[in-house]
C-alpha cells in the first residue's frame, strides 16, 4: 500500500530518486531492517540462497568453496553456510580481509593473489568440495569443475573475470572466452557431477519462485540468522568513487547509493 516500506527487485534503472517498479517486484520490508540493509539484502540472498539450496544442496557436514567470499553474495553465501549444521567454508579474498572471513564463519581463507586456491584446497581436503560457487567464469570454472568431489556441483552465476580494470581489456576478455569452460553431456556422466548456471536477472517471470525464497530470508533475518553486511554508503554524487571503491576490491559487503550523503547519526549507527 502507499507508504509501506519496501525492498525492491529490478535489473536496472534504480540509481535515480523515483521508480516505478511492478507491484509483484516489491517486498515488505522486516520490522526493524534499515533502508541500506533492504538495498543490500534481495540480489544478494536471493542469488546465495537459490545457488546454494535449489541448486546445491546443501547439507550437514558439507564443504563449499566460495569465491569472492567478502563480497556481496560472498558474504550473504557465509551467513547462509552457517544456517546449516557443521559446513565447512572455504572463502578466497585478498589477505586484507581473511580476518573478517575468519571471524564469519570461513574456516579456510586463501589469498588468490599469492595462492593457487585449487592447491591449498587439495592439502587441507583431498578429494575436494562438495559445491562451488562460481563468479568467475573463464579457466577458473573448469579448475572449479575438477575441485568437486563425487556428486559435486558447481555453479557458475557470473563472469568477473571479464572486468579486469577501469577500462575495458580486449584482450582479457577474450581471454577469458577462450578458456570458458566446456562439457559434454557424456562426460558429465562419467564424472558424477553437476553443473549448473543461474542468473537471477533472467527470472523475471518466476514470481512466485522469487517470493517464496524472499519468505524465507525474510524469517531468517527476522531470526537473526542473516545480516546484510554494508561496506560503505555514498551519495549519488560520489557515485564514481563508490564505483572505484568496488574495482580496486576495497569492498568488504556491499556499496550502497543514496540519493543524499547519509547523516552522522546513521554512520555511527552502522559502525
Amino acid at each position: 500500500q502507499v507508504g509501506d516500506k519496501v525492498m525492491v527487485l529490478a535489473g536496472s534503472g534504480l540509481w535515480q530518486e523515483v521508480v516505478n517498479v511492478p507491484a509483484s517486484h516489491t517486498f515488505p520490508m522486516p520490522e526493524g531492517m534499515s533502508f541500506e540493509e533492504a538495498a543490500a539484502l534481495l540480489v544478494n540472498y536471493i542469488t546465495a540462497y537459490m545457488v546454494l539450496f535449489d541448486f546445491g544442496n546443501l547439507r550437514p557436514n558439507q564443504s563449499v568453496l566460495i569465491h569472492m567470499a567478502a563480497g556481496g553474495v560472498g558474504t550473504a553465501a557465509i551467513q547462509l553456510c552457517k544456517t546449516v549444521e557443521n559446513v565447512t567454508i572455504f572463502g578466497t579474498a585478498s589477505a586484507s580481509k581473511h580476518e573478517f572471513l575468519k571471524e564469519s564463519g570461513v574456516a579456510h581463507p586463501i589469498d588468490y593473489r599469492t595462492m593457487d586456491y585449487a592447491e591449498e584446497i587439495r592439502k587441507i581436503s583431498p578429494k575436494g568440495v562438495d559445491i562451488v560457487l562460481d563468479p568467475l567464469g573463464g579457466s577458473d570454472t573448469s579448475k572449479a569443475f575438477h575441485l568437486l568431489k563425487p556428486m559435486g556441483k558447481l555453479i557458475t552465476y557470473g563472469v568477473a573475470n571479464l572486468l579486469t580494470g577501469q577500462k575495458k581489456n580486449l584482450m582479457a576478455m577474450a581471454k577469458t572466452w577462450w578458456n570458458q569452460f566446456s562439457i559434454n553431456a557424456l562426460q558429465l556422466l562419467h564424472q558424477n557431477k553437476a553443473v549448473c548456471g543461474y542468473h537471477l536477472g533472467y527470472m523475471n517471470d518466476e514470481v512466485e519462485l522469487v517470493r517464496s525464497v524472499v519468505d524465507k530470508l525474510v524469517n531468517l533475518y527476522n531470526q537473526g540468522k542473516i545480516k546484510p553486511k554494508i561496506d560503505s554508503v555514498w551519495p549519488f554524487d560520489q557515485v564514481a568513487e563508490a564505483m572505484r571503491q568496488m574495482q580496486e576490491k576495497k569492498n568488504i559487503g556491499k556499496v550502497i547509493l543514496v540519493p543524499e550523503a547519509p547523516k552522522e547519526e546513521s554512520k555511527k549507527a552502522e559502525n
